[in-house]
């Protein structure tokens, strides 16, 4: 009886020894929660959709809901301040454009957040290329032709944009500081208003996303002469761009997925590895597409390279749009 208590006693042990290290992999797998998708916009704006399609895809490969938060408000302070309120275990993530590390530093002395400080890059997720659309009765069919009327008429052109300080008008004021070239410019309160300004002939030329000139362009009613991302779109591979003329020119916007400092690096790559399978699914692709946007899904070091060098690009054509801090 002895020896039989003994041999079970042993069993009991062993098979212990096994479970442990088991359950505390089951308790410590990655993810075994909800994520969440904080962002510092309303719904249906390019990082929202950016957000949306990611998460649903996402949550399907990981076995969690990933929810999608909408905080706007205070230029990026409140969803900054949510991000930043939250654990740091990995499951709380920001999704956000570029401009709220470039454009709101430059133009705001007090934001309440630093980039450096207190984020950490996760995944580029997606670029939407802005297309330079041409009113069909100025009488030029490319980029090329663009710049030598503009040359042989300073000042006699005018631009619409989506506002002072969006990437709209100050990818025109990089372009016209870099070429010399003197075109006058004409804000709208977004491009509900700048496209239809266009179309009507108040306005002859300006940026904008794909999706808001594509029905015009199959009707004549614009033409698309370049955009100004670093390379051509899977939406229009025809249509050149800037930065074959002016070489490293690259105002496209970005959304990323960035976490806050502090999150642990094992959860950092696991999602950018995720984000990076989910960017080459043909649906996916397609998707983004008819939304004009391009996805990438590429790592945190190229992501904080793009932050890096958008900011840069934006801090020299915020000074050539002479725009002041507030």
């Amino acid at each position: 009886m002895t020896q039989r208590r003994h041999l079970l006693l042993t069993a009991l042990l062993a098979a212990a020894a096994w479970a442990l290290p088991m359950a505390a992999s089951a308790q410590g797998a990655y993810p075994n929660k909800s994520i969440r998708f904080i962002v510092p916009y309303s719904p249906g704006g390019f990082p929202d959709t950016v957000a949306r399609i990611y998460a649903q895809r996402l949550g399907d490969r990981l076995g969690q809901s990933v929810v999608v938060d909408n905080r706007p408000g205070a230029n990026g302070v409140v969803a900054a301040q949510a991000l930043a309120s939250a654990p740091k275990d990995g499951y709380t993530f920001l999704v956000t454009d570029g401009s709220m590390f470039s454009i709101n530093p430059a133009i705001y002395k007090s934001l309440g957040y630093d980039y450096k400080r207190d984020f950490m890059p996760v995944s580029l997720a997606a670029r939407a290329p802005l297309y330079l659309a041409v009113n069909p009765k100025v009488p030029v069919n490319n980029f090329q032709e663009l710049v030598a009327l503009a040359r042989a008429k300073p000042g006699t052109l005018n631009y619409g944009s989506s506002g002072i300080g969006s990437t709209h008008h100050l990818t025109m004021e990089a372009l016209k500081a870099a070429l010399g070239l003197q075109i006058t410019h004409v804000p709208f309160k977004g491009t509900g208003q700048s496209v239809p300004a266009l179309i009507g002939g108040q306005v002859e030329i300006l940026w904008s996303a794909l999706p808001s000139l594509a029905g015009f362009v199959k009707t004549g009613q614009v033409k698309l002469v370049a955009n100004n991302s670093a390379q051509r779109s899977q939406q229009e591979p025809n249509v050149p761009t800037i930065a074959e003329v002016l070489p490293g020119f690259d105002f496209a916007p970005i959304v990323g997925i960035l976490a806050a400092t502090g999150t642990p690096a094992s959860a950092i790559e696991r999602i950018s590895a995720e984000m990076a399978v989910i960017a080459k699914m043909p649906e996916v692709i397609q998707t983004f597409n008819n939304a004009g946007v391009d996805p990438i899904g590429s790592g945190p070091a190229e992501y904080n390279k793009a932050i890096l060098s958008e900011n840069e690009k934006l801090v020299k054509a915020i000074a050539a749009a002479n725009i002041k801090s507030e």
